[in-house]
């Protein structure tokens, strides 16, 4: 078995999208494109269900992909909290983490918590949690060498 995907929920896909290529480094595997019709409805259980959708690359991997879809109808849903259940984040392995947090809070993100290293004196390791413009939850992690 292997993870194919992640999928994330947007309420606009192409600022979702842009955020994920601009800031966090993902490549458009493949182009916007609207899913329709009773086939897909079928699939996912939605009446008169339409979806605009993208692929992304996350760096450096080939799979999983990040699909990235925007439902012609949605629920809302309040902002996701780290410490409620179902799937609760993504994490990036990142060169520098600071740098990573002020293109995050630039581009309409934020900040969740401090830093904090969780390694040790002679192997540094510091993590740090963010929201993506839409809210969803990020683990930014660094090594420092």
């Amino acid at each position: 078995m292997m993870l194919a995907h992640i999928n994330l929920v947007a309420r606009n896909v192409e600022t979702l999208a842009a955020f994920y290529v601009n800031v966090m480094g993902c490549i458009v595997f493949r182009e916007l494109r609207t899913l329709s019709g009773e086939h897909v409805s079928r699939g996912n259980g939605v009446s008169k269900s339409e979806i605009r959708t993208i692929w992304l690359k996350f760096p450096h991997l080939e799979r999983p992909l990040l699909e990235i879809h925007e439902h012609k109808v949605m629920h809302h849903r309040d902002e996701p909290k780290v410490n409620e259940p179902g799937f609760g984040h993504l994490a990036f392995q990142m060169e520098n983490v600071g740098d990573a947090l002020r293109k995050i809070i630039d581009a309409g993100g934020a900040q969740i918590g401090q830093t904090t290293d969780f390694g040790t004196p002679a192997n540094p390791y510091l993590i740090a949690y963010a929201r993506d413009p839409e809210g969803n939850i990020l683990e930014l992690e660094q090594a420092i060498k």
